[in-house]
């Protein structure tokens, strides 16, 4: 029973009773970029626009993203959660609702927000439910939040076109990403800041498909 109350736990959203207090103080984290020595906090340029993407193991998801050109700055952190400033222990109890999150800062000028949807769907399995391949969790789930109702409405828009394209490859299409509107974003301990980057022979935790998402959404 033990056993079983602990897996039901890692994949079922805890309730409001359930929820862990946090804290009003923020984690500590790194002040720059490992990459780019950019600030890894805010206030960022009026032009800049942010995405925030869950797609199972945060550090190899991150790396997908920092070398993109148009993107100014990433980081890792919890979001979708109702604990505030959670550390990485509590988020993986399941009793803070977070999932594992990329925060994407990008200059829409040179990069389209659809293109970091591309992205988020080739290179996980947005199938999975509350897990990514053998790691299971709430915390590893697939979530956009989408920072304004714009990239909320592409977000829908993205989830049915890559179900035709999963359905048109045979996979299963029934697509679990939770899509929402933003709410806080918790920046992650220092040393989870491009972990990959950092130590670059450590495990990605992906599992994409394989299936290509369609750069062109449909008419």
């Amino acid at each position: 029973m033990f056993l079983i109350d602990m897996f039901n736990r890692k994949t079922t959203m805890p309730s409001a009773a359930e929820i862990l207090p946090g804290r009003p103080e923020e984690i500590a984290t790194a002040r720059e970029h490992a990459l780019s020595g950019h600030p890894l906090k805010g206030p960022f340029d009026g032009g800049l626009e942010i995405a925030c993407l869950a797609m199972g193991q945060f550090w190899g998801a991150e790396k997908l993203f920092w070398s993109i050109d148009g993107v100014e700055v990433t980081a890792v952190g919890y979001a979708g959660g109702k604990t505030s400033n959670p550390t990485y222990q509590e988020v993986l109890t399941g009793l803070t609702g977070h999932a594992q999150t990329v925060m994407v800062v990008f200059d829409p000028a040179r990069l389209d927000y659809r293109d970091l949807l591309a992205v988020f769907f080739e290179n996980h399995d947005p199938t999975q439910g509350m897990r990514q391949g053998s790691d299971i969790g709430t915390f590893f789930r697939s979530a956009i939040f989408a920072s304004d109702d714009g990239q909320l409405s592409q977000a829908k828009s993205a989830v049915d076109d890559y179900r035709e394209a999963l359905s048109a490859a045979g996979l299963d299409a029934r697509i679990t990403t939770e899509i929402t509107l933003s709410g806080a974003f918790y920046y992650a301990e220092a040393h989870h800041q491009q972990y990959l980057f950092r130590n670059p022979g450590a495990r990605s935790g992906l599992k994409p498909s394989g299936v290509l998402f369609p750069r062109t959404p449909k008419a």
